[in-house]
């Protein structure tokens, strides 16, 4: 079955970096468009960036020129690369599967705080 694993959150400071790392089995991963996703305390659940096999990728307006979505097929996993961190980045960030909609990891929890 398809799992995702999360990991590489932790607290930073306002104009900090962070890179998560999500991996992956149980998808033809190298086809698959994988994207990660956001939730905020009383929000709902957002895309952030998204990459295709062919490494085609979008962003959210609130993250583009900041954030970098990355892919190592050979690993399957997929990266995301934050700069310039701020506080409204703080959320529980997620990756999915688009193939796998209903699938979602644990999460990783990144706060961005002084």
């Amino acid at each position: 079955q398809v799992q995702l694993v999360e990991s590489g959150g932790g607290l930073v400071r306002p104009g900090g970096s962070l890179k998560l790392s999500c991996a992956t089995s149980g998808t033809r991963f190298v086809l698959e468009k994988m994207a990660w996703y956001r939730q905020a305390p009383g929000k709902v659940r957002e895309l952030v960036a998204s990459i295709t096999g062919r490494l085609a990728t979008t962003y959210a307006d609130a993250v583009k020129g900041r954030f970098t979505i990355s892919r190592d097929n050979p690993r399957e996993t997929i990266f995301l690369q934050m700069s310039d961190l701020k506080p409204e980045d703080t959320a529980v960030y997620y990756c999915r599967a688009e193939s796998y909609v209903q699938i979602w990891g644990q999460g990783t929890q990144v706060t961005v705080s002084s």
